[in-house]
């Protein structure tokens, strides 16, 4: 676990009441021990992460089949989603990790349903913008296809070993500008 900031910390809580507020108010958690989810502690995930936005840790031992919030040791997210562009993104992915932490542990059908009452569903389509956002920042190498334009950030060189998914022309290397 990587442990916050004071400015992130500060982020984090603000982030926690505002999903917290909202889930009070859905329908669906009525009955769901809402607001002992706010004595889960937040944290973040490294900043190289691309792949995972968000994760729920559980204390070692824990009895999978009873788990409790009591039993979360720790939500953690990309501090990338503490920037502001992110906020709508941010409050879905830490509605999917309280989800997690009142007891739905796998991505099942139900758990869907769950995620799916949050109000700003919409922000759940940016996670592959999100992703793509993290990959072009770390890339030191944009693979790009000289036909149709399209690149794929990567943190080694091509050297002519690969074509393009769309359309199969061989793949130029070409450093990333924009990297972090």
């Amino acid at each position: 676990m990587v442990r916050p900031k004071a400015e992130a910390a500060k982020a984090l809580h603000m982030l926690r009441d505002t999903v917290l507020e909202v889930m009070i108010d859905m329908p669906i958690w009525a009955e769901a021990p809402v607001n002992d989810l706010r004595e889960i502690p937040l944290g973040v995930l490294r900043k190289n992460a691309t792949q995972r936005h968000g994760v729920t840790r559980w204390k070692r031992g824990v009895n999978l089949d009873s788990m409790q919030v009591s039993d979360v040791e720790v939500i953690d997210l990309h501090p990338q989603l503490l920037d502001p562009e992110w906020s709508a993104y941010a409050a879905f992915v830490l509605h999917h990790e309280y989800i997690h932490a009142l007891g739905f542990r796998p991505h099942d059908s139900t758990f869907r349903a769950l995620e799916r009452a949050w109000p700003g569903r919409s922000a759940a389509k940016h996670a592959k913008e999100f992703t793509e956002n993290l990959r072009r920042k770390r890339a030191v190498w944009l693979w790009l296809c000289t036909t149709c334009e399209r690149t794929y950030p990567r943190q080694k060189p091509s050297k002519g070993r690969y074509r393009c998914r769309r359309c199969s022309t061989v793949l130029v290397d070409r450093p990333n500008a924009i990297q972090e």
